[in-house]
């Protein structure tokens, strides 16, 4: 085969026709995060303010008095009862169950998700849950894609492009972020680079984009300009880096240890969203900034417009609520919380900074925080720049989340979103890259130089000659008039007929599958495994021309070796002036 004969990504012929349903997901999802956002304001103002309406208004402008406590009990007992009788995959923060079902669930949602998760996050945020909406709405978009994938009978790979496509759409919708939302889908969501799956997701993300002014608004959530940063400031981006990264361990350790603590409770885990609920009750009493969503707050943080005592408050009510509204396994999303803790941070940062623009630093450890915690640099810079449309903090905020996420990966061995899904007993590693299989063909590893057996000889014949003390191989291709016929091996021959003089190795052959010489050792290596055997015949071209070679399991190590090679062989750049002085 040609080197022109190759293309630099699989060919897929079903790719436009996912494609199209991809941006059919994107505008039903931007349709679902719009509905769960009236869901919260609706639930929001039932609660807090005793009307039926869909106004936009925060939590923290109750006159409910020490009544607010109660709130988001009843909201937890609600979601409860709901979890147990309805579905208990709306528990949780959306982003594992997602992962979940992609990796282990062949990306199969159930219509009840689609449904009940908004719904209960419309009353967990409504009554006061100190969450965001990009969660549950990453898992109803899901849901979306997941069920239109099933209805039209897709493979678990298409059923997961579009999934996720759905996916991040609705956060698209929902921040105005699509190429953060496709960044989310590559650093969390798809587990490979392709364009089967790349190619759908940034369509429906697109089409979320250009839908959501239409339901939404076009402007950016908290539109900032901070001053261009000065070259000093580089010093104060890693300080501030590890700053958030240690942020992001607190917050991940904490999470886990309160989740274990609830675990130990002799109550079905149907009550503990109220418990956790009376928690986020009394801490909203306290700190009634710390209720709901927060957008509000989280533009004054970035505006700096709360003095640092109710700022360094502020943090410290919401995180502690956070961890123990989530911890007791009720539904919210986690990226809204982040960004307020990670802003409340930045804020008190800015005071011991020197830097030109104070503005700077709540804009860059909200992201950071967000990096650390999702492990997502990327995502978490394009995020903060999507939400503000600050240009002139791209770099800080590439620094600050790299060195945040570079200290999460040190110090933790898995982060926020994998460790409940190692709870479950999966273990999932974040790593990937191109399969060393996947760069190599078989006629790079294939055996030449084949023993064949021609279809006329003897069975008898065959058995003496290939099949006697020096024999070679285990198996050989059975040739007629040069064209193959079928394999043979020992037991395929040494049966009734190993005696009969009459009968010939190609009556008795079996027929076999084949490889060709331009396919990727990665293709060759499963239908091995789907067919159980050991070697394969390989033709010039697909399913047809001479017999060029053969190719076994023992083959397929070659470019495994290759790829240790690259990665534990360690050499020294030789011919250097110097060193011919050593």
């Amino acid at each position: 085969m040609s080197h022109s004969d190759r293309g630099d990504f699989a060919l897929n012929t079903r790719l436009l026709r996912i494609t199209a349903m991809a941006a059919v997901i994107g505008a039903l999802s931007t349709l679902a995060a719009y509905v769960l956002l009236d869901l919260i304001r609706f639930f929001t103002n039932l609660f807090f303010f005793q009307s039926v309406s869909v106004a936009d208004r925060s939590p923290a402008g109750n006159t409910l008095g020490a009544w607010v406590i109660a709130v988001p009990v009843v909201g937890g007992l609600i979601v409860g009862f709901m979890a147990r009788y309805g579905s208990d995959k709306i528990r949780g923060h959306g982003i594992p169950e997602a992962i979940e079902a992609i990796l282990f669930g062949k990306s199969k949602m159930s219509p009840k998700v689609a449904l009940l998760k908004p719904l209960s996050s419309g009353i967990v945020i409504g009554s006061g849950g100190p969450f965001g909406a990009e969660g549950p709405i990453i898992m109803t978009g899901g849901a979306i894609g997941s069920l239109l994938a099933q209805y039209f009978h897709l493979s678990a790979a298409e059923r997961k492009a579009l999934l996720v496509a759905g996916a991040t759409a609705g956060m698209t919708a929902v921040f105005g972020t699509p190429v953060a939302a496709v960044l989310l889908a590559v650093e969390l969501l798809l587990f490979e680079l392709r364009p089967r799956s790349l190619l759908p997701v940034a369509v429906a993300c697109a089409v979320a984009g250009f839908a959501r002014p239409l339901l939404m608004g076009a402007a950016p959530l908290f539109p900032l300009q901070t001053a261009s940063p000065e070259p000093m400031e580089l010093l104060f981006c890693v300080v501030a880096g590890l700053a958030c990264g240690a942020l992001a361990m607190l917050l991940s350790t904490s999470l886990y240890k309160v989740e274990d603590l609830f675990g130990k409770l002799r109550l079905h885990w149907m009550w503990w969203p109220a418990i956790g609920g009376l928690a986020v009750g009394v801490g909203g009493y306290l700190e009634p900034r710390a209720l709901g969503v927060g957008y509000d707050v989280i533009g004054d943080l970035l505006n700096n417009r709360l003095a640092i005592g109710i700022v360094l408050a502020l943090l410290g009510v919401k995180a502690i609520i956070w961890v123990i509204a989530l911890g007791s396994g009720t539904s919210g999303g986690v990226l809204a919380p982040l960004l307020m803790m990670g802003a409340g941070l930045g804020v008190a940062l800015a005071h011991l900074l020197p830097v030109s623009d104070p503005l700077l630093w709540p804009l860059v450890c909200m992201a950071a925080t967000l990096g650390g915690v999702m492990r997502a640099p990327l995502t978490a810079t394009v995020f903060a720049f999507g939400l503000t449309h600050d240009s002139n903090a791209l770099l800080p905020l590439l620094m600050t989340s790299a060195v945040a996420y570079g200290f999460t990966v040190l110090t933790m061995r898995r982060s926020i979103l994998t460790e409940k899904i190692a709870r479950r007993g999966y273990h999932i590693y974040r790593e990937y890259g191109i399969d060393p299989l996947e760069r190599h063909f078989v006629e790079e590893v294939m055996t030449r130089e084949v023993h064949t057996i021609d279809a006329s000889m003897p069975v008898s014949d065959a058995l003496a000659v290939h099949f006697g003390a020096a024999q070679v191989h285990r198996a050989f291709p059975v040739l007629r008039d040069g064209e193959l016929i079928g394999i043979v091996d020992r037991s395929i021959l040494a049966g009734q007929y190993a005696s009969d003089l009459m009968v010939r190795v190609g009556d008795v052959c079996q027929s076999t599958a084949t490889a060709w010489q331009g396919e990727s050792c990665r293709s060759v290596a499963a239908r091995m495994a789907r067919l159980r055997v050991e070697r394969l015949p390989v033709l010039r071209h697909q399913h047809k021309g001479p017999l060029v070679g053969i190719v076994a399991r023992s083959d397929l190590i070659k470019p495994t070796l290759t790829h240790f090679d690259e990665e534990e062989k360690r050499e020294r750049m030789r011919g250097l002036p110097w060193q011919a002085q050593l």
